[in-house]
């Protein structure tokens, strides 16, 4: 039987099971987040195909669509770069109420409302469609046309004020949200651990300038410290991870100075002296894997924060930038839409931040009391 210190993390951890609830949510979030363009129904870059005929359609709702050209100057990208990048659509289509088909022409009434009926408009057959007058094995020229030109989209979580679809740049903030709360952690977790471990394994004028330096950042409100950097930096998608992580290293740092002044008088350590290990080996050899368990707690709590912060940019018009979708800038985008019939737009994607945010504090809930550092300077 394994009876190591991780097996023992591990088969307590699992016994929280809003924990581990949390930790299943997110990993279904990443690889939703990672498959992307894939699962997605729209999968055009930024999930951005306009139908604006079919603005804050509800949830459910399917519109028969007429391909009205086709560019097969668009190239077919492989399945890893659809995945990342999606893939540019090779034609032009609109919805429509009704069609019909002529020897050579087609006639068909587009969508332009529930109570409003559009008059007919005439395409030449073989401009749209130049295999349904040809011969051909394959059927008649209405069956090819059909199978050609005529699709059917159906909208599971309805189209936004542009008319696409909700459900498609949801699942690409997903991408924005979990890879911007990564990388600030990344980040937060280089410069605090380091400043951290620095801090307080050295003491004395070191610690009293690096503790200076944490107490004046820890004194600025997080989200106006994001703004200003994120001022500075110039508005983007790169120039967030940056901002976002710039202004979470504190709480990383403050822990990990607590833990290294603890640490730095046990005897592994002053063996570690003893035979002549340089500081920086001391540190990181010995120091830093002692105190895993409450630097990844910290790191979940802030996984969250970065979430939100990340959120609040895009909602004030900092952070990923139009077309790109974040879930943040989809409730700005909608939050007027609270007080009417269409009030989804908005609660969608701040249900799915509220859901994520939760998952990562459960998570984090969970690691403190794995790891036992409830009497840890650890905060959650």
């Amino acid at each position: 039987m394994d009876n190591s210190p991780s097996k023992k993390v591990w088969l307590k951890f699992k016994r929280n099971k809003f924990a581990f609830g949390g930790l299943i949510f997110i990993l279904l979030l990443m690889l939703m987040g990672i498959l992307g363009y894939i699962i997605m129904p729209d999968d055009s870059p930024s999930a951005n195909i306009m139908h604006l005929q079919l603005t804050n359609k509800k949830p459910g709702q399917s519109f028969q669509f007429l391909i009205t050209s086709k560019n097969p100057k668009v190239k077919e990208v492989n399945f890893f770069e659809r995945m990342l990048y999606g893939q540019e659509p090779n034609f032009k289509s609109i919805p429509i109420t009704s069609y019909r088909l002529t020897k050579d022409t087609v006639y068909a009434r587009e969508y332009i409302g529930e109570d409003e009926k559009a008059e007919e408009s005439k395409y030449e057959l073989k401009e749209i469609c130049p295999s349904c007058v040809l011969p051909s094995k394959i059927g008649t020229p209405q069956i090819i046309f059909e199978k050609n030109n005529i699709y059917t989209q159906t909208f599971l979580l309805g189209t936004d004020i542009y008319g696409r679809d909700l459900l498609s740049r949801l699942i690409l903030g997903i991408r924005v949200s979990l890879s911007v709360g990564l990388m600030a952690v990344l980040i937060s977790l280089f410069i605090g651990v380091t400043l951290g471990a620095i801090a307080g394994y050295f003491g004395g004028r070191v610690d009293a300038t690096i503790s200076w330096f944490m107490n004046v950042v820890w004194s600025l409100p997080s989200l106006l410290l994001v703004i200003a950097i994120s001022f500075a930096l110039g508005k983007g998608f790169w120039q967030i991870f940056i901002a976002v992580g710039l202004s979470t290293w504190v709480d990383v740092a403050r822990l990990v100075r607590g833990q290294v002044m603890a640490l730095k008088e046990v005897e592994f350590v002053e063996a570690a002296r003893a035979l002549g290990f340089s500081t920086a080996r001391t540190i990181v050899k010995h120091i830093l894997p002692n105190i895993a368990g409450p630097i990844l707690v910290v790191a979940s709590s802030n996984f969250a924060s970065a979430i939100l912060l990340e959120t609040g940019l895009s909602f004030l018009g900092f952070g990923a930038q139009p077309p790109m979708p974040s879930w943040g800038s989809m409730i700005k985008e909608h939050y007027g839409y609270i007080i009417m019939d269409a009030a989804y737009l908005a609660i969608l994607p701040g249900l799915a931040i509220m859901f994520t945010v939760y998952a990562f504090n459960v998570l984090a809930i969970g690691l403190r009391d794995a790891f036992d550092v409830k009497g840890q300077n650890v905060s959650v």
